[in-house]
Formats: structure tokens, sequence, C-alpha cells
């Protein structure tokens, strides 16, 4: 004969864990409802595990929270799956720190925006890699902000690609420092051309020149303004092609002495074509002479003007030949010795 929902409450909780698992299958959503938070922390993991999913998703926060970590961690996926958002937010981390893999990779959107800061940051990293890409876009920006730098590092590039731009503004140097090179690659445009000039110049050297150049060129003219000689001197010769001329503009005259050999000889007439003459007088001799002629002749009257004597001194007869008539009439008598 089937318990009242009155004796299941009148239960002592050495009763309600000596119940089998046949008769807590049996409970009505009303009995489970009604069982105090010290029959609820009675369970046991094996009981945990028979409760039906309208059951779970029925149990007040009281008693979500008075679950034993132990039996949370034991829940099925399709239990998990049925966990309100309130009842979510009132596990302890404890809770969360059990979650096993399987677990994580079934909360669902709303599971996961819900997720308090202490409770983002209790996943293991291990459980932030297994989290669905959808779950990820759901976290709140302050439990991105939250998220140590192991637990950034975790994420897949999947999961990384599928940050909102909210989400990649709010990452701190540090996660960006700790980015490996594949997740600088997974990064969307839109959201590395959100980041902030100090977001870009925390992304390291080696991550930076191996992103796309779709990536590259999504950089705004502050960001390119804003990195390092380090990481301009790192570029791979088609990043560096690929600038747009906007871009080359906004580079520092640090950024144009920063040049490699390898880079500079692939400056396209274009890019030469919109040096600043600060820019075309931060060129390094070595860098000036690998100049495409068809680049050098592109240089403003402007730019040759303020080239030192060295610079032109160091020009190849290949180059002087292809300077056009204005470029030598702009050449000073100091220049022209």
């Amino acid at each position: 004969m089937a318990l009242t929902t009155e004796q299941v409450a009148a239960l002592t909780t050495a009763a309600v864990a000596a119940l089998t698992t046949a008769q807590i299958r049996a409970l009505g959503t009303a009995d489970v409802q009604a069982l105090t938070t010290a029959q609820i922390r009675a369970l046991t993991t094996a009981q945990a595990q028979v409760l039906e999913t309208a059951d779970v998703a029925a149990l007040t926060t009281a008693q979500a929270r008075a679950l034993e970590t132990a039996d949370f961690a034991a829940l099925t996926t399709a239990q998990v799956q049925v966990v309100t958002t309130a009842q979510i937010q009132a596990l302890g981390t404890a809770s969360i720190v059990a979650l096993t893999t399987a677990q994580a990779a079934v909360l669902t959107t709303a599971q996961a925006a819900s997720l308090t800061t202490a409770q983002a940051r209790a996943l293991e990293t291990a459980d932030v890699a297994a989290l669905a890409t959808a779950a990820v876009a759901a976290l709140s920006t302050a439990d991105v902000v939250a998220l140590t730098t192991a637990q950034v590092r975790a994420l897949t590039t999947a999961q990384v690609a599928a940050l909102a731009t909210a989400q990649a503004q709010v990452l701190t140097t540090a996660d960006l420092v700790a980015f490996t090179t594949a997740q600088a690659q997974a990064l969307e445009t839109a959201d590395l051309a959100a980041l902030t000039t100090a977001q870009i110049r925390a992304i390291e050297t080696a991550d930076l020149a191996a992103m796309g150049t779709d990536q590259v060129t999504a950089l705004t003219t502050a960001q390119v303004a804003a990195i390092t000689t380090a990481q301009v001197a790192n570029l791979t010769t088609d990043q560096v092609v690929n600038l747009t001329t906007a871009q080359i503009q906004a580079l520092t005259t640090a950024g144009i002495a920063a040049l490699a050999t390898a880079q500079a000889q692939v400056l396209t007439t274009d890019q030469v074509g919109v040096l600043s003459t600060a820019q075309a007088r931060a060129l390094e001799t070595a860098d000036l002479v690998v100049l495409a002629t068809a680049a050098v002749a592109n240089l403003s009257t402007a730019d040759i003007a303020v080239l030192s004597t060295s610079q032109v001194a160091a020009l190849i007869t290949r180059q002087v030949a292809a300077l056009t008539t204005d470029q030598v009439e702009a050449l000073t008598s100091a220049q022209a010795r």
C-alpha cells in the first residue's frame, strides 16, 4: 500500500534512507515536495538517481540546496536538464564543483545564464570545456569576468568562437595572455575588433602572428596604433601585405621602425603611398632598400623630402632610376649630393 503524503513527511531520516529505489520512484510529486530538507539530505545517491524528472523539477530551492553534493553528482543527465534556474542558483559551490563533465555538457542556456559568479568560478576546467557552445554564449559578462585564467584557457576553440562580443570585451588581459594560439585563431573578427587597446597589447606575439589575415585586417586603427613593436615585428608577411592603408597609417613610427626586412619587402605601392612623413623617415635603411621600385616611386614628394641623407644614399640603383621627376625635384641639396 502506497504511503500518503502525510506519512512520507512523517518518516524519520533513517526511514527515508531505508526506502527502496522502487519506493522512491513510486513517490508522487506532492510526496517529494513534502520531504523536509533533513529528509532530502538523508537520500542516498541511488535514491536520488531514481527521482522522476518531474519530481526533480518540483523540488523547492531549499530542497535543492539540501541535496548532498554526492547525490547531485549522481543525478542523470536527464535529471540535470530539468533543474530549474532557481534551483541552480540555490546550489552551493560544492555542488557545482561536484558536477561531472557529462552533467556540465547538458546544462541548458537558461541554466548557464543563471549561474552566479561564485558558481561560474567553481566550475572545474574539464566541466568548462564540456559546456555546450550555446551555454558558454549564455554566460553573463559578470560570470566571464569571474572565470579564472585556467578556466579561460580550458575553453575549446568552438567555445571561443561562440563568445558574444560583450563577453570578449570583458576578458581580462591575463585571460588573453593565457590564450592558446588555437584560441586566438578562433576569435571572431567582430569580437577581435571590439577588444580594448589594452587587450590587444596583451595578446602574445605568437598568437597574433598565428591569426588569419581576416582577423588582422579586422583590427581597428586605434588597435593597430596600440600594438607593441614586438607584435609588429612578428606579423607574417601575409598579414603585412593585407593590412589596409588605414591600418598602415595607424602604425606608430616605432612600429614602422620595427618592421623586419622581409615585412618591408612585401609592402604594396598603395601602402607605401600613404606613409606619413614621420613614418617614411622612421623606415630603417635596410627596409628602405628592399622596397619594390614601384613602391619607392609611390612615395609622396613630402616623404622624399624628409628622408635622411643616409636613407637616400642607401637607395639602390633600380630604386633611384624609378624616382619620378617630381620626387627628384623634391630632393634637398643635401640629399642630392
